[in-house]
């Protein structure tokens, strides 16, 4: 899966940027990032938002215990990849049909989040069960919501194109030859809202997350950590 924002909807992490200008490494734009995810996934379904945002995804060697899916409700668009083990009780919670699967939920959810404030953010992720990452658009307050589960069983990665716009993927691969040196791995346990104003830590929202500069020789530009108790299980 893969989501690219620009700058009007998401302020790209300093730390990426000053990686990247650090160590400077070929980058591709968003447009040709979205171009070479199509052509080495077939039968991608791609959807551009405006002029700010595209997202995309396939099934392509995806894993059957961690599909990738995509919907979009009442504006409210979404990438989400894994299984939620708590599925059940969470269509309950939130009124929902049984048939219901996790991209539907997760919509959901972030509705309930936007629409009862102030609804804690790290609740509505907190009480996500199991291995996940998503990315969720909202087209009618241009918000954007990332989240990777506490594990990091589903990887995700974030990076920043050669015009700027910051890049969500579960792709390592494909950003390394799209962001350079402004590339690293989403945190675990993690959320980034542009409601918020930032990257936050679900399980303990009183941490501050920083940012840990990467040696040259890295292909990350840097490392996001929890600090505090939850330093531990963002490095497991």
């Amino acid at each position: 899966m893969l989501g690219v924002f620009s700058g009007s909807i998401v302020s790209p992490p300093e730390e990426l940027v000053a990686a990247g200008s650090r160590t400077p490494s070929p980058k591709i734009t968003a447009d040709a990032l979205m171009n070479r995810f199509a052509q080495g996934n077939p039968s991608t379904v791609s959807v551009q938002i405006g002029d700010h945002v595209q997202l995309a995804f396939s099934h392509h060697n995806e894993s059957p215990w961690h599909p990738r899916s995509f919907a979009v409700k009442d504006d409210v668009f979404c990438l989400f990849e894994g299984a939620l083990d708590n599925l059940g009780s969470l269509r309950q919670q939130y009124g929902m049909a049984k048939s219901a699967n996790e991209v539907l939920l997760v919509i959901e959810a972030y509705k309930a989040l936007r629409d009862r404030a102030p609804y804690p953010a790290n609740h509505v992720v907190g009480h996500l069960s199991g291995g996940f990452a998503f990315v969720v658009f909202d087209k009618s307050t241009d918000t954007l919501f990332a989240a990777s589960d506490q594990y990091g069983k589903i990887p995700l990665y974030w990076g920043i194109t050669a015009d700027g716009y910051v890049a969500f993927a579960d792709d390592a691969e494909l950003l390394k030859g799209a962001c350079g040196k402004s590339l690293a791995s989403f945190p675990q346990g993690c959320y980034y809202s542009t409601t918020a104003g930032g990257l936050r830590c679900y399980e303990n929202p009183k941490s501050k997350v920083t940012a840990v500069p990467a040696d040259d020789e890295e292909i990350w530009g840097a490392t996001f950590k929890v600090e505090g108790p939850a330093v531990l299980a963002a490095r497991e």
